[in-house]
């Protein structure tokens, strides 16, 4: 400690604040700025409360450590991230990832679970640390589009299909979805009928404030529509405080409605949790999963956010803050965390203007562990199921298989995939396959490298495909442009597909000039195959040109003794080594071929 205290003042003032962004949003906080993140601080806390608890049931931990994951994190954020609106905590994809990833420990009390899942919160922390202080940011670029909806419906299906086990009033289990349905189904019978009507009471009743209430409170109570969008967006606190009076009034517990019991008062436990080299090792791949998963779902919501108010986010410096926020989840009794779409929503539209608010937020979370607890005691499980489910249902977009369909037969595959798996195998493998799909398809991808042959444009200096086009050519030239970076999985493809094209028109052909306005790179193997490419055509007495050849790609070239071997020459334009070579196939110039 004493070191890092002695490191900081040599550190620049500019360097500091990369570090550490609350010192340069901190020393510009006003009275406007407070007076907005007190706004949003007030309403995300009330919206904090019940989700918390919920996201909490759904990873299988006491409904405690969702307020407990909900409270620093929030702090350490505020003092490291870069986003002015994103509200992080305990979130609904992350939470089933976490119940997959203890599941198979086969912990045997409660104690030992929630042990496991604060060491699991600070493996992810430090795996997103490591990777900020690498700035490995661009790691998250391996998860594709396609692969991340796909696994966030069908995380969104398996999630919702666990839920009902609770609307139902029934013991089910599974961690597939064929698991959770049979179960389901074999536990039917047992279904409790005053769980039901309270749990479907509470769905309807949230389904029906995400659709109506706004519109509501819009027409009937003239409120704006920011207000009246915020108002329903907390709807979730009414569900809970009707349901939690009815339980207690009409004493359902009595009737078999579970409920959420004791909730312990006080602060979070502080200390780190019990673990051991083999606690370590199995948990080692879900806390890189979750890590990468949470930061891209993360990142996603603070740039769009930003977006709105022409700010911008540090990706690399997110990885820290995302990072500081999940160990201090470990060390205080939570499990792992990220930024949350709907709060960090509610968080903008509230008016928050600095990552303060996220600050006062945990400010009164703390103040609800505190005081607010006892009054949690008649809540039922069926009302937190509800509001997990109505929350879940949102992300399900199913529209991406018909939209990748109709437009990448290699993207329906990634998603396809990815939804199937995660739904039948497991969290974990879903999203590995789709990865490992994606890349697959991209190796797939660019080791067919589209080759076209083009002519010019008459009238311009553009030159185009000769099928798709008008274009002039002449015979005894044959220009190829290669549509794609040259390396070991295409080089020997375009080699074959090159002297092919060439021997379809080699009695009068006489140069070649390959097009490289698209390669960025050209790797060892493919620098090989060029050297065999100049080699067969010098033997065939047709000479090799380049044109548009980029300046790190002319670079690498130069490294080596292809240029010296080269037959032909290198063209700065394409147009260039058109004219020059129709100019002396005309004049009779032999001196290049």
């Amino acid at each position: 400690m004493k070191t890092f205290l002695t490191a900081l003042p040599r550190l620049s003032p500019d360097r500091l604040q990369s570090v550490f962004p609350v010192l340069d949003w901190g020393r510009r906080y006003d009275r406007a700025q407070f007076a907005g993140d007190m706004t949003a601080a007030v309403i995300v806390t009330i919206m904090l409360i019940p989700q918390s608890l919920a996201y909490a049931l759904l990873a299988g931990l006491p409904a405690e450590v969702g307020l407990y994951a909900s409270i620093l994190p929030l702090v350490f954020y505020a003092i490291f991230g870069t986003s002015r609106a994103l509200a992080v905590g305990p979130v609904a994809v992350v939470s089933l990832m976490t119940a997959s990833a203890l599941a198979p420990l086969g912990l045997k009390t409660l104690a030992e679970y929630t042990a496991a899942a604060a060491v699991l919160a600070l493996l992810s922390g430090l795996v997103l640390l490591g990777m900020g202080v690498l700035r490995l940011g661009v790691v998250a670029n391996f998860l594709s589009h396609p692969v991340i909806a796909g696994f966030i419906t069908a995380s969104g299906i398996l999630i919702a299909s666990s839920q009902m086990k609770h609307i139902l009033g029934i013991k089910a289990h599974g961690h597939t979805l064929p698991e959770i349905l049979g179960s389901i189904w074999t536990e039917l019978p047992q279904t409790n009928g005053p769980t039901l009507v309270i749990g479907g009471i509470a769905l309807a009743f949230l389904f029906w404030v995400r659709k109506g209430l706004a519109g509501l409170l819009k027409s009937r109570f003239g409120m704006s529509a920011h207000a009246a969008a915020t108002t329903a967006r907390v709807g979730p606190v009414f569900a809970v405080i009707g349901t939690t009076v009815a339980a207690w009034a009409l004493d359902l517990p009595g009737a078999g409605v579970s409920v959420v019991g004791t909730v312990p008062t006080g602060l979070p436990p502080l200390g780190l949790p019990s673990m051991d080299v083999g606690l370590l090792s199995a948990l080692i791949g879900p806390a890189v999963l979750i890590s990468i998963i949470g930061y891209v779902e993360s990142v996603s919501v603070a740039q769009t956010l930003a977006a709105k108010r022409k700010q911008r986010i540090e990706p690399n410096q997110e990885l820290i803050a995302l990072g500081a926020s999940n160990i201090s989840s470990g060390l205080s009794g939570g499990y792992p965390v990220t930024g949350g779409f709907a709060r960090s929503v509610v968080n903008f539209d509230a008016g928050a203007q600095t990552p303060a608010a996220g600050a006062f937020t945990a400010v009164g979370l703390l103040l609800a562990a505190l005081m607010l607890t006892p009054l949690l005691y008649f809540l039922p499980k069926a009302t937190l199921a509800a509001t997990i489910i109505v929350a879940v249902l949102s992300l399900v977009d199913l529209s991406i298989l018909t939209r990748a369909w109709s437009y990448s037969r290699a993207d329906f595959a990634a998603v396809l995939g990815t939804i199937v798996l995660t739904l039948g195998v497991g969290v974990e493998v879903g999203v590995a396959t789709g990865v490992l799909v994606s890349l697959a398809l991209f190796v797939w991808k660019t080791s067919r490298p589209h080759v076209a042959e083009v002519g010019q444009v008459p009238g311009s200096q553009h030159f185009r495909n000769i099928h798709r086009h008008k274009v002039i050519t002449d015979p005894a030239i044959l220009t190829l442009r290669i549509d794609e970076s040259l390396y070991f999985a295409n080089a020997r493809r375009m080699e074959d597909l090159i002297l092919a094209r060439v021997y379809q028109n080699r009695d009068q052909l006489k140069h070649v000039v390959l097009m490289c306005s698209a390669v960025n790179e050209i790797d060892l193997s493919a620098l090989e195959s060029l050297e065999a490419i100049n080699q067969r055509l010098t033997d065939q007495g047709i000479t090799l040109h380049l044109s548009e050849v980029k300046g790190p790609v002319m670079d690498r070239l130069k490294c080596s003794h292809f240029l010296d071997e080269l037959s032909g020459e290198v063209f700065l334009s394409q147009y260039d080594a058109f004219a020059t070579l129709t100019g002396r196939l005309h004049t009779g110039d032999k001196s290049v071929a």
